[in-house]
């Protein structure tokens, strides 16, 4: 399995409601829950007015698209950066799996997955 390496930093932030988020930018993901109104996207398109805001993250994609009967997709990748001490944010959209970690273990993260078979392109 192949993961690749975005070029943009990102932010996971916490928004009043989602009429901020522009659904037309790339790699924008919006998580609406009667709590809160959770965005991830590239910090260049972060909302001006944020409730929170994590600067900082980078993303690595599982390149294609999976089988909704695949098992374990998520599980071994995180698997892996837990045992390398590598926190995470994951995102899923229909055809793949995102993982983000923070920009300053995009190293270590990207060693440990290379270390556990996976491909990992920049």
């Amino acid at each position: 399995m192949t993961l690749q390496t975005l070029p943009y930093p990102f932010t996971v932030c916490k928004v009043r409601d989602a009429g901020c988020i522009d659904l037309q930018l790339p790699y924008t993901f919006a998580g609406i829950t009667d709590a809160e109104c959770s965005l991830v996207c590239q910090t260049a398109y972060t909302p001006a007015q944020t409730l929170a805001r994590e600067d900082g993250w980078r993303a690595l994609r599982v390149a294609g698209s999976m089988d909704f009967g695949l098992v374990g997709v998520l599980s071994g990748i995180t698997g892996a950066l837990a045992a390398a001490g590598v926190p995470v944010f994951a995102v899923s959209t229909f055809d793949t799996d995102y993982v983000l970690v923070k920009a300053d273990r995009l190293a270590a993260a990207q060693a440990a997955l290379r270390g556990a078979g996976y491909a990992v392109a920049s």
